[in-house]
């Protein structure tokens, strides 16, 4: 009989005795007589925020998402609300996806906000996460939450917590949070008396304010016209995005958009895929079915909360090929300092941002526009606070991530697939205008900045051990560092979290000028760059890989690509 944890134990304790449900209380009951390794998972830990906020799989526990952890989480958000803006009236908006649970979770936040003299405005009906971002500015609000775990499996959700401007909580203000959380020693100091005459509904009409913001970042208005009928398919994979981006092509122009109709209806079992994550290609496949049948130019998908997005074009050989975040944000970077330039608007005064584990061709890019491109820690929350600095000062044109995330305009401080997924159809019938094709664009692209390629390894530890493993791991490269892999020299090393940059050769190691994160980055003798970094929202820590060659002939293109490729297997194995 496995033992149980005194400490674990004592958590659970503190439940059982507490102001919760019957329900629950039988449920921790049944993990203590027969599954004691999973009460310590529900219990070893505290949620708190990372990059995404919370998030965590759901069931009975501290470290489960439930409407204890929701309530407490609110609890200590109202409680540093409160003490942030006294005297003033203080709004907070709410939406969800089409999660498991979804409007309970938002229910129960916006139940204990009220009950603490806050005023909820809470969307009538589940919008993407961008919407939400958007409605925290446009109604003048001191914070937001978005009930959403992304693009993680059925079984997770979450509670993105956003500030006054419009953006996920960053430092100080996460920790504080999460402070203020700690304090709340039982149930009873969770404030459930709701207040209904603080409660609003954000009603349809907004869509439309959203959505003239959204067609106001159209560049080729022209070149939609003319190719208009262009067949393009969507899915929003059983998520929030349904009706948003469907609506932004068609106010954008285009006049055949394909719905992938066994995955319109918002369902969080997501039932016809494995995971709802358009990053993998097996959550594509009915939408490439449908482009095959249709005849598609170009298929789109949204993640459930319709912040990130997806996009696949047919090859040479009529094949469909799904780009990678990478690619689609360079096409995108490229596509938007071109029609800046051809409109004269660069001026010296514009600026890009993207991660440090996004591809390193955005910045070549930005350079040969001659355009400042900051490269911040992963999550869009960093990429949103260079914004609201240099807000007033300087013009925010775009930003991206890896992961299949972009931001056109500023509007928006998170990552929006609704507008990206207009954008990207609107990039792609632009070039069609000039009979090229998105790899076309892209071996051009190859040509004046250099051939970068991508991939990476996502390795899952669940639970207590998996995260004791994950850190080990990170500990082992700080004390031994490689000094070759692939039989390539490692000739820097960049440890995010120590703030140092170690020149391998000569031993000396200069500061790093950021903020502190547990990564590391594994710069080699032939150009390539190896980045370790514990996911924050995920038991995973993520291996990310980017090689890079000259293309000095655009008709080498799949030759060098071949190359490329192999050099990526032959890292990827020194980490298998």
């Amino acid at each position: 009989m496995t033992t149980i944890d005194p400490s674990i134990q004592a958590k659970a304790d503190a439940w059982l005795n507490g102001n919760i449900d019957e329900d629950s209380k039988a449920q921790i009951r049944t993990l203590i007589d027969q599954n004691p390794s999973e009460l310590t998972d529900s219990f070893y830990q505290d949620l708190e925020f990372g990059t995404g906020g919370l998030r965590g799989l759901m069931g009975v526990g501290t470290n489960r998402m439930n409407v204890y952890t929701i309530g407490m989480a609110t609890q200590g958000l109202a409680n540093y609300l409160l003490h942030c803006f006294p005297d003033e009236t203080i709004r907070v908006a709410i939406t969800h996806d089409s999660r498991i649970n979804n409007t309970l979770f938002a229910t129960t936040t916006a139940n204990v906000l009220t009950a603490n003299g806050i005023h909820v405005l809470y969307f009538r009906e589940m919008r993407p996460t961008p919407m939400l971002s958007f409605a925290v500015r446009h109604f003048d609000c001191k914070s937001g939450v978005m009930i959403t775990a992304s693009h993680n499996p059925k079984e997770y959700n979450g509670y993105k917590a956003y500030w006054d401007d419009g953006a996920q909580v960053v430092a100080p203000h996460d920790k504080n949070i999460i402070d203020e959380v700690k304090k709340i020693t039982s149930f009873d100091d969770v404030n459930w008396d709701k207040n209904d005459a603080l409660f609003q509904y954000i009603e349809e009409d907004f869509d439309a304010i959203y959505m003239k913001l959204v067609i106001g970042l159209s560049m080729s208005p022209d070149a939609i016209a003319s190719q208009k009928d262009m067949p393009i398919v969507f899915s929003p994979i059983h998520g929030a995005s349904g009706k948003m981006v469907p609506a932004a092509l068609k106010t954008f122009g285009f006049a055949n958009v394909n719905i992938v109709e066994e995955q319109a209806e918002p369902d969080g079992n997501f039932p016809t895929v494995i995971y709802p994550n358009p990053e993998e290609a097996e959550a594509l496949t009915l939408s490439l079915k449908l482009g095959k049948e249709v005849g598609a130019e170009l298929v789109l998908a949204c993640d459930p909360d319709g912040d990130r997005y997806a996009a696949a074009v047919p090859n040479a050989s009529g094949e469909f090929e799904l780009l990678n975040g990478n690619q689609t944000g360079s096409l995108l970077t490229y596509y938007l300092l071109s029609k800046w330039k051809e409109a004269g608007r660069l001026d010296g005064n514009q600026f890009m941002v993207n991660t440090i584990v996004t591809t390193e061709l955005i910045d070549r890019i930005c350079e040969g526009f001659g355009v400042k491109c900051f490269s911040v820690l992963t999550g869009f929350k960093n990429i949103a606070a260079i914004i609201k600095d240099l807000e007033g000062k300087e013009t925010f044109i775009a930003g991206g991530e890896e992961s299949y995330g972009y931001l056109v305009g500023d509007f928006v401080r998170d990552k929006d697939g609704v507008s990206a997924c207009a954008m990207v159809a609107e990039l792609v019938a632009y070039y069609k205008t000039q009979s090229k094709t998105v790899f076309d664009v892209l071996a051009e692209i190859y040509n004046q900045f250099g051939f970068y390629k991508e991939s990476l390894i996502s390795v899952t530890k669940k639970g207590k051990d998996g995260a004791e493993q994950i850190q080990a791991l990170m500990n082992d490269f700080r004390l031994t560092p490689p000094s070759e892999m692939n039989g390539i020299a490692v000739e820097k090393i960049v440890d995010v979290k120590e703030s140092t940059v170690k020149n391998v050769k000569s031993g000396k190691s200069v500061k790093l000028d950021m903020d502190k994160s547990n990564v590391m980055q594994f710069y080699l003798a032939d150009g390539s760059k190896i980045s370790a970094r514990p996911s924050g929202t995920e038991p995973k820590i993520k291996y990310y890989f980017s090689v890079n060659a000259p293309l000095s002939n655009t008709e080498n293109y799949r030759k060098v690509e071949a190359e490329l490729e192999e050099k990526l297997e032959g890292l990827k194995r020194y980490f298998s």
